[in-house]
């Protein structure tokens, strides 16, 4: 028994170490908008799934944080903002549907997943992610964009931009929440577990793959097949820092007094000021999110919506309609 013990109590450690931080490696430069940058060549599992003409490279915003890049296009700038657990490439789809001899389409990938940096799980809050995307967005030189976020990518990517006043020009809202809660609450079963410590290790480290289970948040399962589960999953675990899934369901607060519920806070004032033509798309078979469109409506009260038969990741089930409203905004704005 005593050796039973002593095994578990050493599984457990391990599961709630804090992770380390794990800096990518690039090779040679790339030139973007006149300014070099890190060039990073992407393994042959994620380079089949987009054209030869993207561009991939690093941003280091801090020390050793380095964010992974995506960009195709040339012309009016976008940029798109993914959230847990995927990456920039969860736009490829979208990207294909949009004259990219027009649009200049940036699609980074949030520190801890894909090819990004990894950081100890302390370090993931919403004011560190808000920072390291504001950072990569300065670095661009950007004067200019219509903006698109889907799940943290909403308050990541929003949060980003009020440090940066006057650059968002017109927005496209998916899937996401950005609104502190009032009173304490529950969004999902999952997010009750992960936000149990040890239990959350346990299940989301060591007996589940969050990205085995990424169908499961679809309208059509199938839009996420293996090889698309490998895209998103094969960088974080192979890199030996898997902590960020886990980490950033933790993030999402359930209560007023939480940590990001003051930048939370933040965002909804900063919404609520800006004058800028909005279009909402929804997948309204998203078990997180889904039921959230009605708070949506609110902080967006003239948007247009395009509800449709998605899921938590619409981007991978519904890229044409996503497109189409884009498009819709940016023949506003320029």
């Amino acid at each position: 028994m005593a050796i039973v013990v002593i095994v578990a109590a050493g599984i457990v450690i391990a599961l709630t170490r804090d992770g380390q931080l794990v800096t990518p490696e690039g090779a040679g430069t790339v030139a973007i908008e006149g300014k070099n940058f890190e060039a990073f060549p992407l393994p042959d599992y994620a380079a089949k799934l987009i054209s030869d003409d993207y561009k991939s490279y690093f941003i280091e915003v801090e020390p050793g944080i380095k964010v992974h890049m995506l960009e195709v296009g040339t012309g009016y700038p976008v940029f798109l903002m993914h959230g847990n657990p995927t990456s920039g490439f969860l736009y490829r789809k979208v990207a294909d549907e949009l004259p990219t001899d027009r649009l200049r389409l940036i699609m980074p990938t949030l520190v801890g997943l894909g090819f990004s940096s990894k950081v100890p799980a302390s370090q993931h809050t919403l004011d560190n992610h808000m920072r390291w995307i504001n950072a990569a967005l300065a670095q661009l030189d950007l004067t200019e964009l219509v903006y698109m976020g889907q799940d943290w990518g909403g308050a990541v990517g929003l949060g980003a931009l009020s440090r940066s006043p006057g650059l968002i020009e017109g927005a496209v809202i998916l899937n996401t929440g950005f609104n502190a809660p009032t009173q304490a609450g529950s969004l999902s079963r999952a997010h009750d577990i992960a936000k149990t410590p040890v239990l959350g290790e346990v299940v989301f480290e060591g007996l589940v793959s969050i990205f085995d289970r990424l169908r499961d948040a679809q309208g059509d399962p199938d839009s996420i097949p293996a090889e698309v589960a490998d895209l998103y999953g094969r960088p974080v675990v192979e890199s030996g820092n898997a902590k960020a899934p886990l980490a950033m369901m933790r993030m999402v607060p359930y209560s007023p007094d939480e940590p990001s519920s003051t930048q939370l806070r933040d965002i909804e004032r900063y919404v609520a000021g800006l004058n800028i033509p909005v279009e909402i798309v929804w997948g309204i078979n998203d078990p997180i999110l889904g039921q959230v469109l009605p708070r949506m409506k609110q902080n967006f009260p003239d948007a247009p919506v395009t509800q449709t038969q998605g899921g938590h990741f619409l981007q991978e089930e519904v890229p044409a309609e996503i497109a189409t409203a884009l498009l819709r905004i940016i023949d506003q704005v320029q």
